[in-house]
């Protein structure tokens, strides 16, 4: 039980490997396997909430922090595989090998929100990783354009860079401790007696998982990965890790440096360069998903805002804050990966009159769009509210005055899209035609992202509770 969500994805990426030796994989069954195990993994989450554990000697921790990044990773990987089922920009006789994939890397995910020792971390983030690198350029290149490549070679480059970074910082951490566990090394450096030298081991795991969430300066791959991986490859880079990153990244951030101020101001300056650079970047952006990319940098800077007050209440948010912009960039590319027909990238313009060709991905768009502009009652302005109030009280007011004139350009390039969605005729642009399973998911987004941002209270309440244990 401890082990559930695990154990089902493992057999479903064994069950997919099986459908890929066959002499003709069959593009449907693989749909099939895959969506069958995504959906029990989403149910063995909730079924495995309450089980608690610890296993491989100490280096596997189960607890309430690990079960809740579980179930939000269950949940929107349920929701990527309903709205992503067609696979437009997929040859078909790849699909069992691209689920494969796709199932390794949520289960490297899945291990990473539950390992606190630093070899099981590593193992965790490289399965996560290498899975996802092989996704990149599996796109189909009937467009003879084959920035897929390009893509996957930038994502692998600046991949292996990163995790150079964070090893590195590993064996610093190792070498002043003697030990790989992250409770003993805690309980080492919190007896004083710090070296500068804490610091620097610290802020290179860091690096390693400001790389995921795309913090300045880890973000360059960003773009060009998303503008070259398929719409359904884009929309889980822009999702899924982000849970990884922001559980990692509050779990280092307990590990005592001794110079606690200077974390802190270092944080607000990254924080303050990701969303300048995300936000001033994305205003001249025509490729929708390379839009999504540059804004995902300027969220990043504020889940770090919400990581700079170092306590419990500021981590609760960072956790709300994460889990809803996944719900919306969610929302976003369920209509990117169904406006697009053959799979090719969908540029504003193609969402010109969409309320008339296609209503309930229209309406869709617009909740994700509002919701990340941070306007009012969806997630994202109750998650951007209660970020700036967090860094407020904490003293930093001019952090909290630029972050502030940040959302308000923001709200400029979303707006276009959602202006071109309901003001824009649509032209020659033919009607979208979408199964129900897919209305349907899109509805459930609309609903979560809404009640979320209605009702943030009991969430951020409970984040904060299992962000307690580990403090």
């Amino acid at each position: 039980m401890v082990i559930l969500p695990e154990l089902v994805l493992a057999a479903g990426a064994l069950a997919l490997f099986l459908v890929s030796l066959s002499k003709t994989p069959s593009a449907q069954t693989a749909k099939s396997v895959a969506m069958v195990f995504g959906l029990a993994t989403f149910a063995a989450t909730l079924f495995a909430f309450q089980s608690q554990g610890s296993l491989f000697y100490g280096a596997y921790a189960v607890d309430q922090y690990s079960q809740l990044f579980k179930a939000l990773i269950g949940f929107s990987l349920a929701l990527l595989l309903v709205f992503g089922q067609n696979l437009k920009g997929i040859s078909p006789n790849v699909r069992p090998e691209y689920y494969l994939f796709f199932l390794l890397s949520v289960l490297g995910l899945m291990l990473l929100v539950s390992s606190v020792e630093l070899i099981a971390i590593f193992i965790s983030l490289e399965l996560s990783s290498f899975a996802l690198y092989l996704l990149v350029p599996m796109r189909d290149d009937r467009t003879g354009i084959r920035v897929q490549m390009e893509a996957g070679m930038k994502y692998v480059l600046f991949g292996v860079m990163a995790t150079g970074f964070m090893l590195y910082g590993m064996s610093l951490l190792f070498g002043l401790t003697g030990t790989t566990y992250l409770k003993d090394i805690i309980a080492f450096l919190a007896k004083g007696d710090l070296q500068p030298t804490v610091v620097v081991a610290v802020l290179l795991v860091l690096a390693g998982f400001f790389y995921k969430l795309a913090v300045f300066p880890m973000h360059f791959w960003v773009p060009d990965v998303y503008q070259g991986a398929s719409n359904e490859t884009a929309g889980f880079i822009a999702t899924l890790p982000k849970f990884g990153a922001v559980a990692l990244l509050i779990r280092f951030l307990t590990v005592p440096t001794g110079q606690s101020s200077f974390l802190i101001e270092l944080m607000a300056v990254l924080a303050l360069c990701s969303m300048f650079y995300g936000n001033l970047s994305a205003l001249v952006q025509k490729d929708l998903k390379r839009m999504l990319g540059f804004s995902g940098i300027a969220h990043a800077g504020f889940v770090l805002l919400g990581l700079l007050a170092l306590d419990q209440e500021g981590y609760g948010v960072a956790i709300y804050y994460i889990a809803g912009y996944v719900l919306m960039n969610l929302a976003c590319f369920l209509v990117i990966s169904n406006v697009s027909r053959e799979g090719e990238n969908v540029r504003i313009e193609d969402v010109n009159g969409l309320y008339k060709r296609q209503p309930v991905l229209a309406f869709v768009l617009a909740v994700g769009l509002f919701g990340l502009a941070g306007i009012p009652p969806f997630v994202g302005f109750m998650g951007k509210f209660m970020i700036l109030t967090s860094a407020l009280r904490a003293d930093h007011v001019v952090v909290v005055c630029l972050a502030a004139i940040n959302t308000a350009i923001a709200i400029y390039y979303y707006l276009s899209v959602v202006k071109a969605a309901y003001t824009a005729e649509p032209g020659e642009r033919p009607p979208v035609t979408v199964h129900p399973s897919i209305q349907l998911a899109g509805v459930v987004l609309v609903l979560a992202i809404t009640l979320l941002g209605a009702l943030p209270a009991r969430f951020i309440d409970f984040a904060s509770t299992v962000v307690q244990t580990l403090l």
